[in-house]
């Protein structure tokens, strides 16, 4: 069997993986559920980056199901906002895309004429499309595609298998900060960096996003806080470098291994960022985590999760949530997420 993948965290048709390493956290998430319901399939990768080429159509059209990785790439006007790039006579080869955890990317209006055009062309009508809010599915239904579950973000399903217990209710001594480069607030961002050095005897630095490092050496430079990069394979040195004052802020390098070695240590942090991806990776390792709300994304899946988010500037939300304990409680409707996987397993088990 082959599967035609939308892939997000592909930056370009060559196999460059995207700079944004929050697509390869949703890129990992789609493939785990991909493999869980297909098997030793065959995956035909095509970037959403990029445009791809007629071959890459027509490899699509080739296999049994085209889906599309989930992350924001739809948008009121997708003529003029190409979050997923691909032209209208390719959507109309296509057809029969299914969306796996997409969401919209911002509050906006009613989508117009050539989205709602280009989103009836390319996406199927019979089978259901899974979603990551109900924002996103109200905009759907708005221009008439009702074959819309949501199931909630992929990258979150593994969420039902940790128990809230699991997951610690008091203040770490360390902290991981994130920040974000598309979504700058200069005043709060450093305030925030202040208040982590203020609550916790580390903080660690990742930036998730290509500009996101930039960003934050800026406001550290403002701040004057020394720093030390620890690169994917410096781990190790970091039970020294905890108990070293010089160093109150510990900047790991771009990449998802730093990230993940981070994760598989014995070190304790809690999370607290603008960055949603990283920390729902994050809870998924069973760490304390406080995703700070920027847009709609983590507005959205809140209220339907009980993931747990703070706005931007409430501070005195964020200091009691460090000193206070709290529990995680995050609530994955496990119903829905099956009745979308249930639709494809008809078509299985007569490939079987």
């Amino acid at each position: 069997m082959k599967i035609c993948l939308f892939d997000p965290g592909l930056e370009n048709n060559n196999g460059t993986p995207s700079a944004n390493l929050g697509d390869l956290i949703i890129q990992e998430a789609v493939d785990r559920e991909i493999n869980s319901l297909f098997g030793n399939c065959e995956i035909i990768r095509i970037a959403t980056h990029t445009y791809p080429t007629q071959e890459h159509i027509n490899l699509a059209r080739k296999c049994s199901f085209i889906l599309v990785g989930g992350t924001n790439l739809l948008h009121w006007r997708m003529k003029e906002q190409r979050q997923w790039m691909i032209l209208l006579k390719q959507k109309m080869q296509i057809r029969r895309a299914v969306l796996l955890g997409v969401g919209w990317r911002s509050y906006e209006q009613t989508p117009d004429f050539y989205t709602s055009l280009s989103l009836k062309t390319v996406l199927s009508n019979r089978l259901f499309h899974s979603v990551r809010d109900n924002y996103t599915k109200m905009q759907l239904q708005t221009i008439g595609i009702k074959n819309v579950i949501n199931t909630g973000c992929p990258t979150m399903w593994p969420i039902r298998h940790i128990e809230s217990k699991e997951i610690p209710q008091e203040k770490s001594e360390n902290a991981l900060v994130m920040l974000t480069d598309y979504s700058k607030e200069p005043d709060l961002d450093r305030k925030l960096l202040e208040l982590a050095l203020s609550k916790y005897k580390k903080v660690f630095i990742w930036s998730q996003g290509r500009g996101d490092m930039q960003y934050v050496c800026d406001l550290l430079s403002v701040t004057d806080f020394p720093t030390i990069v620890l690169g994917k394979s410096a781990i190790n040195q970091i039970s020294s470098l905890i108990s070293d004052t010089r160093f109150p802020v510990l900047v790991l390098e771009h990449s998802i291994q730093a990230f993940e070695n981070l994760l598989n240590s014995q070190i304790q942090f809690d999370y607290i960022g603008t960055r949603l991806h990283g920390g729902i990776k994050c809870l998924l390792s069973k760490r304390r985590s406080l995703i700070i709300a920027i847009d709609n994304r983590a507005k959205e899946i809140a209220k339907e999760t009980g993931l747990p988010t703070v706005s931007r500037a409430d501070f005195d939300y964020m200091s009691k949530w460090i000193d206070e304990p709290h529990n995680t409680n995050i609530q994955i409707d496990i119903d829905a997420i099956n009745a979308w996987k249930s639709q494809f397993k008809q078509f299985i088990s007569k490939v079987a």
